[in-house]
């Protein structure tokens, strides 16, 4: 390299480099004001705030790649500023050197100049004579290929028929494979995203480096570009005129490797329709083609391969996983007006009860249950059961507010429960300085799918609550969820601590007797939120704490003996569910009637009585405890294949139901709604359970960040494809949604303060 050229690399790029870097930085801070002042005349508020959490995310990226960059700009500097000062020593040398180079060049370069004089009269003698000798060759070519011309064109008709049937039968194939590849490319896009992403983040990671080797580079690249392109210029006629004969040549050969890739897929297509089709775990249908792909896509993030296909099996598919049982077949031979009929007017029938649409599924989540245990055969049990159960309370009335549906607790319990709210507060404990790691639960009386509500195989309560404990195993951990397995089925326990820390002032642990532990969270304008969790993360107790001292009891319920499963369906204690009340007052789908008065709907009691106060993770674990409230299905929030994003746009059409839940909690802030993610039924179950909890979740950010409702007061649980809203294996935009339930009624004392 010359001294010219260390010179500019050591000392010119890096200040160049410099000034590119600020210069795009500077007119970004210039552009921002603007950028903020057309987003607030065009956009409502949920976009400003979404737009808020974008650009501080980004913020708290950029930070942080800044403090990674701090240290190695901080390590470079001395390396910088030495070889600064060897140029700066070496540059007086350089320019001494420089006129006695000019003078030793001189005669070189015009000894070049002199032989390039000398050979131009030579190259124009031989010009007309290469062109003469040239023209026989061109005139012969073009005789040919007149000669062939029409030959070629009598065969072309011959070849056009001929190859007719070919193209009719791929453009055949490629119809059949259109569908296919169109339901799979969102996956493909989706699964490509993290692989693009990454390949961003290193290709900006290189570019600095690049353009300072770039100068560096290119001088040293010149001779070498410089010769191989006048060994381009050399062998272009050349090239150019072997071009037609190559591809007359080579005509052949190409059509023979079609006809061979032809005869192969039609083999392959007739073996793969001979062999038995296996369904997928994802439960694709059967009508799908076997050979659309190497493998076939099948599910929300996931990807399985064909029958005859079978790759060797990963340490992630080696892993034990629940062996479920194919479900009895449920066969709803009942008309529209018949499920119409019954929908409207559900108090006047004991048949499980359907949405009145095409596959609907059983409007109750515990029926989708015992569907799904029983099939037919357990519809039936229940119909004798729910027929046994109007008899006895033919004349029992709905509740008619939150009170009245917990008429059934004692009035001492109500009375002690400030006492023991104020022990739990007062209690003296040991301060922690992380946040703990909770147990693993170990026992559960929630079965396999053979029991459902004492209605399967003549099963006793007894027999149930004695007799099926059932040991917990961990099936996998994905990032703060763990996916636990119990006989056949699996279920997801997350972590909503994180979400509740967002934006605290402060938090802080304590350890309690009897292994408890006091988290107490302390948000901007004073206020605090405490809760007891037991060794296995289960709430206990949540009480929101005025400045002012005042104390809102969010969700209270007993602590149990020590030989009580950890995890129980309190529903199996309990009948099968009568709805007494019209869907369409049970059940509200925002995108159908989205001028509803949430408000009111939201603050309607529960459709039976309530027996006792219920801890949260019971309700999480009982679909026969969800049954008593009410829901409202965001159907507006239409999630992506095996995405938990919810878009800015879609993000407005909670408003309405956001103000209503604002409104109920300025009339009680210890109110508590339930938040479910589910998806369709395409896809692994692990994969949809930890999807339909990030779905959750993300509404439950979304309804915090954007519509200030307190995050204590969101519960969320994913349930992954288990109800479903149509019945079907395949993909259902309906299947993946979000529902909210207020469930206040059900985890606390009704006006308790």
């Amino acid at each position: 390299m010359s001294i010219r050229s260390r010179l500019f690399a050591t000392v010119a790029l890096p200040v160049l480099s410099a000034s590119l870097m600020i210069q795009p930085a500077f007119a970004d801070s210039l552009a921002a004001p603007f950028e903020v002042a057309q987003e607030g005349a065009e956009q409502s508020p949920e976009d400003l705030l979404l737009l808020k959490r974008k650009r501080r995310q980004a913020e708290e990226e950029s930070q942080g790649q800044a403090q990674e960059q701090q240290p190695q700009a901080e390590e470079e500097a001395p390396r910088r500023k030495k070889r600064q000062q060897q140029a700066e020593e070496q540059q007086p040398a350089a320019e001494e050197r420089a006129p006695q180079q000019a003078e030793e060049e001189a005669p070189r370069r015009k000894k070049r100049q002199q032989q390039a004089e000398e050979q131009q009269p030579a190259a124009e003698e031989r010009a007309p004579q290469q062109a003469e000798e040239e023209a026989p060759r061109r005139k012969k070519r073009q005789q040919q290929a007149e000669e062939q011309q029409p030959a070629a064109e009598e065969s072309a008709p011959q070849q056009a028929e001929e190859e007719a049937p070919r193209r009719k039968k791929r453009q055949q194939q490629a119809e059949e494979q259109q569908p296919a590849a169109e339901e799979s490319a969102p996956q493909q896009a989706e699964e490509e995203a993290p692989r693009r992403k990454k390949r961003q983040q290193q290709a900006e990671e290189q570019q600095p480096a690049a353009e300072e080797s770039a100068p560096q580079q290119a001088e040293e690249e010149a001779p070498t570009r410089r010769k191989r392109q006048q060994q381009a210029e050399e062998q272009q006629p050349a090239a150019e005129e072997s071009v037609p004969q190559q591809a007359e040549e080579e005509a052949p050969t190409r059509r023979k490797r079609q006809q061979q890739a032809e005869e192969q897929r039609q083999t392959d297509e007739q073996k793969a329709a001979e062999q038995p089709r296996a369904e997928p775990e994802g439960g694709a249908t059967a009508e799908q083609p076997a050979t659309e792909a190497p493998a076939e896509q099948t599910g929300e993030g996931e990807r399985q391969p064909l029958p005859g296909a079978e790759q060797p099996a990963t340490a992630e598919q080696q892993r034990e996983q629940p062996e479920g049982q194919p479900a009895p077949e449920v066969v709803d031979e009942r008309t529209t007006e018949e499920k119409q009929k019954i929908a409207e007017d559900p108090a006047a029938s004991d048949e499980t009860v359907v949405l009145p649409v095409e596959r609907g599924a059983a409007v109750l989540d515990s029926d989708k249950d015992a569907d799904i245990a029983g099939g037919n055969q357990g519809r039936e049990a229940r119909r004798k059961q729910r027929e046994e159960l109007r008899a006895k309370q033919e004349s029992v009335e709905p509740p008619a507010d939150d009170a009245s549906a917990q008429a059934a607790i004692p009035a001492e319990v109500r009375e002690e429960i400030p006492q023991k709210i104020e022990a739990a507060l007062s209690e003296e404990g040991e301060r922690v300085e992380e946040a703990p790691t909770f147990a693993v639960p170990q026992t559960t009386n929630i079965v396999n799918n053979t029991i459902i509500n004492n209605t399967v195989n003549n099963t006793t309560i007894n027999n149930i609550t004695e007799n099926n404990v059932t040991e917990v195993r961990v099936v996998e951990e994905v990032d703060n969820r763990v996916i636990l397995g119990v006989g056949d089925r699996i279920f997801v326990r997350g972590d909503d601590r994180p979400r509740l820390r967002l934006n605290s002032e402060e938090s802080y642990y304590e350890n309690l007797s009897r292994g408890r532990v006091r988290e107490t969270i302390v948000r901007p304008g004073g206020y605090r939120i405490v809760t007891i969790y037991n060794q296995y993360g289960d709430i206990l107790t949540r009480t929101r704490v005025d400045r002012d001292g005042n104390e809102y009891v969010m969700m209270y319920a007993p602590e149990y003996e020590e030989d009580r499963p950890t995890i129980v369906d309190v529903g199996y204690d309990l009948p099968p569910m009568r709805l007494t009340i019209p869907v369409d007052e049970y059940i509200v789908d925002v995108a159908e009637d989205p001028d509803r008065d949430y408000y009111e709907f939201l603050s309607e009691p529960p459709v039976e009585r309530v027996e006792r106060v219920y801890t949260i993770d019971e309700v999480r674990h009982s679909a026969r405890l969800r049954d008593k409230v009410r829901r409202v299905d965001l159907d507006t929030i239409t999630f992506a294949t095996g995405s938990a994003e919810v878009s800015m746009s879609q993000a407005k059409t909670m408003r309405k139901v956001a103000e209503a839940m604002n409104k109920i909690l300025d009339k009680d802030p210890g109110e508590t709604f339930f938040i479910e993610g589910h998806t369709d039924a395409v896809g692994s179950d692990q994969s949809n359970l930890v999807l339909s909890d990030e779905r959750a979740e993300s509404v439950a950010v979304l309804l915090t960040e954007v519509y200030g409702i307190p995050a204590e007061n969101l519960v969320t649980q994913g349930y992954g494809e288990r109800f479903l809203k149509i019945r079907t294996d395949g993909p259902e935009q309906e299947n993946r949604r979000v529902t909210i339930r207020r469930v206040t009624p059900l985890v606390r004392p009704v006006a308790q303060r």
